[in-house]
């Protein structure tokens, strides 16, 4: 039996396989194809639904047998709830997926970093390569609600046009009125979203909406600040503002802060942020669809300390793109210097995304783990078989390009980027820790 690590795989055999998570949980899955896309309502299988062509759910164990899916189907993600909606996993046991095939033999077993704040976790994924299916560990906490997890996937989610209703999934006891899987969007007595969106609506941007996590963290944050008598990316109490973040719940793609002191309203702290030229690039950046606003007094001096957040939550197939923007633009370096391109590699993929997710749950950077594991390592448990292994990793950069540039400055980065004998590629990116971002750039000959 394998014992999985996050964005760890294994192969699994011919015939249905049993996927169990023990406690109080509700287990849900989805169907989908190489899009991550759900072609109806009909794959999206949980308590209210539980059977679909090759997926059965039965209390806490769903039945996969992948022969039997529809046509199509490439993929199956197995997602966790608590069974009490709205409860954060956090309060709760860590949950465990044990994974056994026919006959009962156990094939896998996965426990993921134990879950804050969040009230959905994407668990693990059934996915096929050639003829073969594997499963890969995800442990990935949703940055939106199981509503919102629903519409990423491509599930239509019933809603009256005044007031909105709840998702229907959650929904378990007929004629109760089920409280809503997305959280509620904070007060704004101060009119702060007003103020932002109608400054991004003049430059072109599109509106943000404001979400109860990142205003929380960014309340915590300003307080940290305002306590300590300084700015900071780290406050008085030595939690990063991007640790807060996912500590109060929001998985991102990406992420993007303002920490200044000075302005005495949200008006004065809007007007401050248009008037520099990077100020402004964050305040109009088109990427950002949410936004969290806080700010703290210092007692002593009376100087107003303010944190505002701006985040694109965590989707899947935000993941996918991001991956594939770094490849591309490692494979533009290497055409320009007469190189082949590197293919992509779903094993190195795999060992890279594990250890981006590794460096910001055990809070650390570096090509050796806390267990002493190296790069080759991580690749050979992930499956790897190439004879030659090289790794870049990276911290902070906001973007694929970014990050690329970064390497490609980086005398001992560019030279893996550009060592010819390299001939394939897997890349792994994770938000939160205490600089935000975390690459993984793992190459294979």
């Amino acid at each position: 039996m394998s014992d999985l690590v996050p964005g760890g795989n294994v192969a699994l055999p011919a015939g249905p396989l049993v996927l169990r998570v023990s406690g109080p949980f509700d287990v849900s899955a989805l169907v989908t194809g190489d899009d991550g896309r759900v072609r109806g309502d009909a794959d999206f299988v949980f308590f209210n639904q539980p059977a679909a062509p090759g997926a059965r759910l039965a209390g806490d164990t769903l039945t996969v047998d992948p022969a039997a899916l529809r046509p199509g189907a490439t993929r199956v993600t197995v997602v966790v709830t608590a069974a009490e909606t709205g409860m954060p996993l956090g309060r709760l046991p860590t949950p465990v997926l044990r994974v056994t095939g026919p006959g009962g033999r156990p094939l896998a077993r996965f426990t993921p970093p134990p879950p804050r704040q969040e009230t959905v976790l994407l668990l693990a994924e059934l996915y096929r390569r050639g003829d073969t299916w594997k499963l890969r560990a995800l442990g990935q906490g949703y940055g939106d609600g199981l509503a919102g997890l629903a519409r990423d996937f491509g599930v239509e989610v019933a809603a009256d046009p005044a007031p909105p209703q709840p998702f229907i999934p959650a929904q378990r006891v007929p004629g109760a009125p089920p409280p809503p899987d997305r959280p509620p969007l904070p007060a704004d007595p101060d009119g702060y979203l007003g103020l932002v969106n109608a400054a991004r609506s003049r430059a072109g941007a599109p509106p943000v909406a404001l979400d109860v996590r990142l205003s929380s963290a960014a309340r915590a944050h300003a307080a940290a600040m305002a306590s300590a008598g300084r700015l900071g990316i780290e406050g008085g109490d030595g939690v990063a503002v991007y640790q807060r973040v996912t500590g109060a719940g929001f998985a991102y793609v990406t992420i993007g802060e303002h920490l200044v002191s000075g302005p005495r309203t949200p008006g004065e702290f809007v007007t401050y942020l248009q008037r520099g030229e990077q100020p402004r690039r964050t305040l109009y950046d088109a990427v950002f669809t949410h936004a969290g606003l806080g700010y703290a007094t210092e007692r002593r001096s009376g100087d107003m300390y303010w944190t505002a957040l701006w985040a694109r939550p965590f989707t899947p197939a935000d993941l996918a793109r991001t991956a594939a923007e770094v490849t591309e633009l490692t494979n533009r370096e290497r055409v320009r210097a007469g190189l082949r391109p590197l293919a992509p590699d779903g094993v190195l993929a795999a060992a890279a995304q594990a250890h981006s997710a590794d460096m910001v749950a055990r809070d650390f950077y570096s090509h050796t783990a806390p267990d002493g594991s190296k790069p080759w390592d991580r690749a050979a448990a992930a499956g790897s078989r190439h004879r030659a292994i090289g790794e870049n990793i990276a911290c902070g950069q906001r973007s694929a390009a970014e990050v690329v540039t970064g390497w490609m400055n980086s005398p001992g980065h560019r030279a893996n980027i550009l060592k010819p004998d390299f001939t394939h590629i897997g890349i792994g990116f994770a938000g939160g820790g205490r600089s935000g971002t975390y690459w993984t750039q793992l190459f294979g000959a």
